[in-house]
């Protein structure tokens, strides 16, 4: 018996819509990341990217579990000497760009390098219910439905 291996070129790539409206971050992070790896497909390949273009919108939407919204604090650090900088959820979904909880989320799912930064550009994120990206023809993907923890009423 041989072990497939999926070439590039035999790779067919689908188009994925999610709205975010109202579910976890974490939990729609690993099913994004999950998508964009290929790793739901029959034909995953680890060192080929064969995952599906993913759309996220109304990421302004998503929710945090427990105390998180005020507790949880996302770090940077500026590169000078005592440079790090620190923000709550809060801070960041009231912001200017509330998108980049999910981006980030996703992002530190992927594996780092060539390949991880690959497939994370295959990942669209949309803080409101428009996106440009009608004429690939997106199919949906209902979330909250796969299991209940995947939504959670405020």
């Amino acid at each position: 018996m041989k072990t497939y291996s999926a070439k590039p070129a035999d790779i067919e790539k689908k188009w994925v819509t999610i709205d975010a409206a109202g579910l976890v971050v974490g939990r729609l992070a690993s099913i994004v990341a999950m998508r964009l790896r290929g790793k739901h497909k029959a034909s995953y390949t680890p060192h080929v990217d064969d995952g599906d273009n993913v759309i996220v919108v109304n990421a302004a939407k998503v929710v945090f579990t427990g105390r998180k919204r005020d507790q949880k604090v996302y770090y940077h650090h500026t590169g000078y000497i005592g440079g790090i900088k620190e923000r709550t959820v809060k801070q960041i979904m009231s912001g200017r760009f509330p998108e980049r909880i999910v981006e980030k989320a996703v992002e530190r799912m992927l594996p780092r390098g060539p390949l991880g930064r690959v497939q994370l550009g295959n990942l669209r994120v949309y803080p409101g219910p428009e996106h440009p990206h009608e004429a690939q023809k997106p199919e949906k993907l209902d979330v909250a439905s796969m299991n209940r923890k995947n939504m959670r009423s405020a």
